[in-house]
């Protein structure tokens, strides 16, 4: 057995054993949507963003799988999923379901712990200003146990519980979740590289949240939840999990390969860019130059520079040149070519301020990339924000920085009511909030096939969700079968929680959504048109070519009519002509 192993089996065995902060007693409640509607007339911190930060955290309860502890605040919530991984033969209850069904998702978990870590590494002291640092500890712990049990020995990581294609077909409680559910896993001879290092990344990136390991010019510093010892738990694995998504016998590959059935759901587009984060958290845990000079031969390796897209799950390499510019900054053990890291991340962010990268602007001003917007609008714009809020401080002149704050701000403001719905996307913060996400566990509902109508009214308020967004009209409908705009998600709250962290430490400026008056979301007429509904499809429009096509063939057939037409005549009168 591998001495590493032997290391992880005796740190999950003391796993129990270190403590975490102690949550406050009473608990903290989401109020009810209406103080969102009440102007906190500034005051520092300010309560209204904390309070925001409060119910983003309190999403994170509501999605909890597993024996639900004394400490639970959602009552409408139950103990559920308690055999998940017994058919392997190992425990894999608890973590997280992933969005508004009840399959469980490494993949996903992973990059929503890695971005909240990194958030509050970097935006720590709102947490504590907010009196939410015992539940962020929470919320934390809940993600990353689970994980350490997906990840029993060096060459295993389980990364699906449930089997979509059932999950995703019931619509019902968390008491009658179709059971068995089948567990999933990557190993030595079916490995998953993506999947893997991405798990090593959110490990690295929390190890360092835990071991209060800051980044230099930042606005704040790490929240105080210090803990060395749960810090080296989560190193160890780190560091087994990137080397197996390294050095893998099966080789380098993107997970599906070895698991098909994750693909429709949470498949991957490379490894590339996992690799590279994965290795430079690392670096920055370990102080390690060999981990940073991995890292950029992987940036190199796999021409990652060319990804100048959306940041998220998937696609984590727009990140690196920011993370490149932290670690390098900060540290005096680790050396490398600063100025080109900070110019490779100018030149990202520089586009998409300046309206030239790949996304473009709405009419009400959301950054929308086509394709990866439309299926949850807010998530990409959001995740922009928190990277051009993050490497402000890095800005190489003033007139960038205050670019960069004052274009995160504006997706912040959209997504919190300054749109022409006036609709704050969070559920349950503003009388004008989504009042139907798409959420079996909060719906009420136990019919599929009457999602949309039974109940009429959700059941439970699903406090701080926040859901997929409008279209790329601005247009939101609020329909719950309507998944691409209503849809709840493990990684849709990451960016806003670390949004909210930063506002709630630098501005006394309510959130957008308290200058909106109760009804002034209205409900649009007609319908979306998306992967869900086509009703409000418009008709499609023929290319030039298409119409020119189009009248030619007209003309034809009308001069075949025509023809037709005169013949027949030809044969009517010469019957006539016969007849007499």
């Amino acid at each position: 057995m591998h001495v590493s192993v032997i290391v992880v089996l005796l740190l999950n065995l003391v796993l129990p054993c270190l403590s975490q902060l102690s949550l406050p007693n009473p608990p903290s409640l989401p109020p009810n949507a209406s103080s969102g509607a009440v102007p906190s007339l500034g005051g520092y911190p300010n309560r209204q963003w904390a309070s925001l930060l409060g119910n983003l955290l309190y999403f994170y309860e509501a999605q909890r799988s597993g024996n639900l502890p004394t400490s639970n605040r959602v009552p409408w919530r139950n103990s559920s999923a308690l055999d998940d991984g017994k058919d392997a033969g190992v425990d894999l209850s608890g973590g997280y379901y992933d969005a508004g069904d009840y399959i469980k998702a490494t993949f996903p978990l992973s990059f929503t712990l890695m971005s909240i870590c990194w958030g509050a590494t970097d935006f720590g002291r709102g947490y504590d200003l907010a009196n939410q640092t015992a539940y962020l500890d929470d919320m934390l712990r809940w993600g990353l146990d689970w994980l350490i049990k997906a990840h029993p020995n060096d060459d295993t990581l389980y990364v699906l519980v449930g089997d979509p294609d059932v999950d995703n077909d019931y619509w019902g409680g968390d008491q009658n979740i179709p059971t068995p559910r089948a567990s999933f896993q990557i190993n030595a001879t079916k490995p998953g590289t993506d999947v893997a290092a991405g798990a090593a990344a959110a490990f690295a990136a929390c190890s360092n949240l835990y071991r209060n390991k800051g980044f230099n010019n930042t606005f704040s510093g790490p929240a105080t939840l210090a803990n060395a010892s749960y810090a080296d738990v989560l190193l160890t694995h780190a560091k087994s999990l990137y080397s197996f998504a390294v050095n893998a016998t099966g080789g380098r590959k993107i997970y599906q390969k070895s698991v098909p059935v994750i693909a429709s759901s949470y498949g991957s587009s490379d490894y590339g860019d996992e690799l590279a984060i994965a290795a430079l958290l690392l670096s920055w845990a370990t102080d390690s130059q060999d981990f940073h000079d991995q890292a950029a031969a992987h940036w190199t390796k796999y021409n990652l520079n060319e990804q100048d897209g959306v940041f998220n799950w998937d696609s984590k390499a727009p990140g690196v040149p920011i993370l490149f510019t932290q670690v390098l900054q900060s540290s005096s053990s680790i050396s490398g070519n600063l100025s080109e890291w900070q110019s490779i991340a100018e030149g990202y962010l520089d586009k998409i301020v300046g309206r030239r990268s790949p996304g473009r602007m709405t009419k009400d001003g959301l950054l929308y990339y086509n394709g990866d917007s439309d299926d949850a609008s807010l998530n990409p714009a959001l995740n922009a924000a928190m990277l051009l809020t993050r490497y402000a401080p890095y800005a190489s002149s003033n007139d960038k920085r205050v670019a960069y704050l004052k274009f995160a701000q504006s997706q912040v403001d959209y997504t919190l009511g300054n749109n022409s719905m006036s609709a704050p996307y969070v559920v349950g913060v503003n009388p004008n909030s989504p009042s139907n996400p798409h959420s079996a566990a909060a719906s009420g509902g136990n019919d599929a096939s009457t999602i949309d109508t039974n109940p009429v009214n959700t059941a439970y308020v699903l406090y701080g969700a926040v859901i997929g967004g409008p279209d790329a009209n601005d247009k939101f409908f609020d329909i719950r079968s309507d998944w691409p705009q209503t849809e709840v998600g493990l990684d849709y709250n990451a960016p806003l929680l670390a949004l909210a962290a930063y506002n709630t430490m630098q501005t006394t400026v309510d959130p957008f959504y308290t200058s909106l008056k109760a009804g002034a979301y209205v409900k649009p007429a007609g319908f979306p048109c998306d992967a869900v509904f086509s009703q409000g499809c418009p008709s499609p429009k023929l290319s030039p070519g298409a119409r020119v096509a189009m009248a030619i063939g007209i003309t034809i057939v009308g001069l075949i009519l025509i023809g037709l037409v005169a013949y027949w005549y030809y044969l009517g009168q010469k019957h006539k002509r016969n007849t007499f």
